[in-house]
């Protein structure tokens, strides 16, 4: 997510090129002619809505409207020209439900309308409502009690976040503000705890009109015009992070546990709109608050530890000694190197159930999380690296068999009950509400590409062979809310590529090769990321 500086620093300058690109706009087309009176009825100036306006065009005419809004009608004024009319915001926006404040620095104006906020510059034909780029009919115009703009722009912004639908009668001299239709909107839901995050999910047949806010320990999703129609299964929740779930008339109300973070995020084709519950990660005490933004976080999980030896080379190399020595290798490089910080989910030969490394990435709210291990085969001489993302499905028998051994838990204790033959399958069924039903498919396209980058790495630097990205269920990777990998870097039962690992040369080597991976995917950034290409760690 974006800082709020970021954001600040990126609106002034989307303001500031409004108002730059206006300004010549009006040079170009407006005679230098001191700007019309302000037309009457719209009460003194604030200090909200007085930038400096540019010249009003002399072609419009200022005459008495009627401003109607929800069959409340109250006077009013427009500027009428060839392009058509138009409309003080300043009053209007609270009539709609809207707010309207100066931009940073004085520039321009932002109008808040739900969640969407639209970006105007005086004198600009283009205004931003949300992300949206809307070019308008005609420039809007500044004046000393805020700025004046089309109908379209009505439209737009109070239409589609607000759910008004907004006409103008030119021969009666009548904006008129009507609600759109009331929706009774039919609604499913899904909950689901796995490795510390708790994931509600809400699915509608079609978006719906929202505003959803935190307040406290409350999150209210308000429907905007619509109805709520009573689910078929009523809300039973059972959660440590979820206290209650319910659904009223036109709300939805999510209480959450005392010092629970939510975030939320939409999903399309069905629309859902999903939030994700989790304990924010405690700082140790005397640990000094930040004073810049946090920065990105990888969790490196060096796989296996304790009873958990992993894979055992010829001349008797545990595979869990080399992991930990490369994850702590990796985790030293990446925060010399790069803006980030580094987690390890053990640094020490501890033991450390597959289950909670998952839940420790999730917990730090990481932008990755690598697992480090090493490969093993029944003969001497497979060689190489490979580079695995979640599947329920492996991509081939190899994948399958790798994802069994990396899987398989260590002998039960007297009394307990015996893992099943799968190492982890009775979790498939959560793991596949998660992957397909509810938000893991986001991450599984930003893993697929981080591990690919990770194989070409490893493959061109160092001369391995290429043995592919390759998908398995590794229960590891299980519940990662984050892009996810497990990476064989070699085959410990190859006696030349356990010399070659015991060697800190050649240790460095793969740990350069992986801090590359991660800067690469850094810089490309997500497929689908905004259009002012910020990276994929953030």
């Amino acid at each position: 997510m974006l800082s709020s500086l970021t954001v600040r620093r990126r609106l002034a300058l989307l303001l500031a090129l409004l108002v730059t690109s206006g300004l010549l706009a009006a040079q170009r087309l407006v005679p230098q002619t001191p700007p019309a009176e302000p037309p009457p009825g719209e009460g003194e100036p604030t200090a909200e809505t007085r930038p400096t306006p540019p010249p009003a065009p002399t072609a419009l005419t200022s005459t008495p409207a009627t401003i109607s809004v929800a069959g409340r009608d109250v006077a009013g004024a427009a500027l009428i020209g060839s392009a058509g009319p138009l409309f003080a915001l300043a009053p209007l926006a609270p009539l709609l439900g809207g707010e309207l404040r100066l931009g940073p620095g004085g520039a321009g104006w932002v109008l808040r309308t739900g969640d969407v906020e639209t970006v105007l510059g005086p004198g600009s034909a283009i205004a931003t409502v949300g992300r949206t780029i809307l070019q308008l009919p005609q420039p809007v115009v500044g004046g000393e009690a805020g700025p004046w703009v089309p109908l379209e722009l009505l439209k737009k912004s109070f239409g589609d976040a607000l759910h008004w639908d907004v006409a103008w009668d030119a021969a009666n001299r009548r904006l008129v503000a009507t609600p759109q239709q009331r929706r009774v909107v039919p609604i499913e839901w899904s909950l689901v705890h796995m490795q510390g995050l708790t994931t509600l999910v809400l699915q509608f047949p079609e978006p719906p009109r929202v505003n959803i806010q935190e307040k406290g320990q409350r999150v209210e999703v308000t429907m905007l015009g619509d109805q709520v129609a009573q689910p078929a299964r009523p809300p039973e929740v059972v959660d440590s992070l979820v206290q209650s779930l319910r659904f009223a008339d036109d709300k939805i109300l999510l209480d959450v546990a005392p010092g629970a973070v939510v975030e939320h995020y939409q999903q399309q084709d069905p629309y859902r709109l999903v939030f994700d519950v989790y304990q924010r990660v405690a700082a140790a005490p005397g640990t000094p608050t930040p004073a810049t933004p946090q920065r990105p976080t990888i969790v490196i999980d060096p796989g296996h530890g304790g009873v958990e030896t992993g894979a055992i080379g010829p001349s008797g190399t545990q595979e869990k000694e080399l992991t930990l020595l490369l994850a702590q290798g990796l985790a030293r490089a990446l925060q010399q190197r790069l803006a980030v910080d580094v987690e390890l989910t053990r640094d020490e030969d501890a033991e450390l159930p597959l289950d909670t490394r998952a839940a420790i990435a999730n917990q730090h709210r990481a932008k990755l999380f690598i697992s480090i291990h090493l490969n093993s085969s029944v003969g001497t001489g497979a060689t190489g690296a490979e580079t695995y993302f979640l599947s329920l499905e492996a991509s081939d028998r190899a994948a399958a068999a790798a994802a069994r051994a990396e899987n398989a838990m260590p002998p039960a204790a007297p009394g307990a009950a015996a893992p099943d033959a799968q190492g982890g399958a009775s979790s498939v069924a959560g793991l596949d509400l998660i992957l397909w039903d509810l938000a893991q498919s986001q991450h599984l396209a930003e893993s697929q590409r981080f591990a690919s980058i990770v194989q070409e790495e490893l493959n061109t630097a160092l001369g391995l062979r290429n043995r592919g990205v390759k998908q398995a269920p590794f229960r590891v990777l299980m519940g990662a809310a984050m892009p996810a990998v497990l990476v064989e870097l070699g085959f410990i039962s190859n006696p030349e590529e356990e010399k070659r690992l015991l060697t800190a040369e050649y240790r460095q080597q793969l740990v350069d090769a992986l801090v590359r991976a991660v800067s690469r995917y850094q810089a490309q950034g997500r497929p689908d990321a905004a259009p002012d290409g910020q990276a994929a760690i953030r």
